[in-house]
């Protein structure tokens, strides 16, 4: 099947499917009961780094000038922006969801394909929604962390963007692998290149780099989920799951 057709009945079907309504709150201990193999597979992807993608990203920022790496940046952050658009939507944010639209339209085409941010000078900022805060939104749990090859950090919950947010990329639609696969491979390159200032500072403060990463991820997306207000736990909550009233 085409996959032009696939992606508006994907969108039909979310749609249909979930309605807004109030994460759930966060959990205060990580679910973390695989942890023996996510530390293996984080120890791989640790090599992996230190071989392939760290070179990788040193090489490239080595022979592309920063202008020119801004403007990558600029064109993969729109290029996934309709995810953001169609999850915005999905968590009921319709009024973010319009400006977000006319965001990626502007970057799009006076933009040059998104090289150029020119939509945020104009008042239209930059939101990062996907399908992971949407679950979570609909009231769908963390689950069980989870630390996947090459891809790190993820949750039984995150781990459903991935599909989700292929079929909402604009990249995976502009030809046969022969060029798709270049330009994913461009962008994870640039993200770890972007990346490089974190990925240092983990590893010179971090005395467990596996729990301090683990920590960070989990931060990082209660963030998202509650856009920046995460609740704190009343104490009150605590006695009701203490005590069987």
């Amino acid at each position: 099947m085409n996959r032009c057709i696939c992606l508006p009945a994907l969108l039909l079907a979310l749609l249909l499917g979930g309605c807004a309504g109030t994460p759930p709150m966060p959990d205060e201990q990580v679910h973390d009961p695989l942890e023996n193999v996510n530390r293996r597979i984080y120890a791989f992807n640790e090599q992996l780094d230190r071989y392939i993608a760290k070179p990788a990203a040193d090489a490239y920022v080595f022979v592309t000038p920063r202008f020119a790496r801004r403007g990558v940046t600029n064109f993969f952050d729109n290029a996934r922006y309709p995810g953001t658009v169609v999850n915005g939507a999905l968590q009921g944010k319709w009024g973010q969801a319009g400006r977000d639209s006319g965001r990626f339209l502007l970057n799009s085409t006076i933009g040059l394909l998104g090289l150029f941010d020119v939509a945020t000078p104009l008042g239209l900022e930059q939101h990062n929604e996907d399908f992971g805060q949407t679950l979570a939104v609909w009231g769908t749990p963390e689950g069980t962390y989870l630390v996947l090859p090459v891809m790190g950090p993820s949750t039984t919950r995150d781990v459903h963007d991935y599909p989700v947010g292929m079929a909402t990329n604009v990249v995976t639609y502009l030809g046969g692998w022969a060029l798709i696969g270049p330009l994913y491979a461009l962008d994870l390159v640039n993200l770890r290149a972007n990346l490089d200032q974190a990925a240092r500072f983990r590893s010179e403060a971090a005395l467990d780099e596996y729990v301090f990463t683990r920590s960070a991820y989990r931060q990082y997306r209660n963030n998202l989920i509650f856009d920046g207000e995460v609740p704190e736990r009343d104490l009150f909550d605590d006695l009701d799951e203490d005590f069987d009233w």
